[in-house]
């Protein structure tokens, strides 16, 4: 009775015992299958893709906050231009420009230029018409031009539909417990960071476009602390994309190395 079977052992080094014959053949067939399981990630693994994670939350955060705002560009006139106890100066982000009076004796006596815009007075704020009907608009008698505020703008948007989608996959990466979504959210997630720095580029060139507009009336122009939140945001996007590429490899040093198999004795 004891010759009619045999002991194996599978790769995992397992013990199992199969019958020679058709019902053997069945029973070691139904023995592969079930040993076949699916290796989910590690908990140090999983520890180390949060972490990674959390700097992207933090890249994403900074970008939604910095293309909220209207501090991308600020564009002051002489502070004693006007010749009274006030003077003008505006600021404007990706959607709307503002346009601010300030007492001149709040303005540094050292600063020749009417600012900064943190400082006191009466703000009058309006949405652009690029995304509307289409019109520039006028700054200090200097026009801006559409079509590179629009880009700018397109530009920004690319980069919040790529940060969404990284973090919906790394959401799945952590429910299902597998390392396969990591490579996409790395691409989405280095693709953002690429958006976020080209909007500020372009946006750039479109200030650099409104001041050459016109030369009658003098301006002192300065990028905003928006622009840094957002530039900071892009390299933080950027970053965690390589951390992901680096805990999707198989042997990366970032996470643990798989157990070897047992050989068959």
């Amino acid at each position: 009775m004891w010759s009619n079977f045999f002991v194996q052992q599978d790769e995992e080094g397992h013990i199992g015992i199969a019958g020679t014959g058709q019902a053997g053949g069945l029973g070691a067939m139904k023995g592969g299958r079930g040993q076949r399981r699916t290796h989910k990630m590690s908990d140090s693994l999983e520890g180390k893709i949060k972490l990674a994670f959390f700097l992207s939350i933090i890249g994403v955060t900074l970008s939604v906050l910095g293309m909220g705002t209207e501090f991308w560009a600020e564009l002051a006139q002489p502070k004693n231009s006007s010749g009274n106890q006030t003077c003008q100066m505006a600021h404007y982000g990706l959607w709307k420009g503002c346009i601010r009076t300030l007492w001149v004796a709040d303005v540094d006596p050292e600063r020749t230029s009417c600012g900064p815009a943190e400082l006191p007075g009466e703000s009058n704020c309006t949405y652009f018409k690029f995304f509307t009907s289409g019109e520039n608009a006028v700054i200090f008698k200097k026009t801006t031009h559409n079509t590179l505020n629009l880009a700018a703008a397109i530009l920004a948007l690319l980069s919040l539909t790529m940060m969404a989608m990284g973090s919906i996959c790394i959401a799945m990466a952590l429910n299902k417990g597998v390392a396969f979504f990591l490579k996409p959210a790395s691409f989405c997630f280095i693709l953002s960071g690429v958006l976020v720095l080209l909007s500020v580029l372009v946006f750039h060139q479109s200030v650099l476009a409104l001041l050459s507009s016109d030369h009658s009336v003098p301006v002192h122009h300065q990028l905003s602390w928006s622009v840094a939140c957002v530039g900071s945001a892009g390299g933080i996007l950027m970053l965690g994309g390589f951390l992901f590429i680096l805990l999707s490899l198989p042997f990366s040093p970032w996470q643990k190395c798989l157990p070897h198999k047992n050989s068959a004795t």
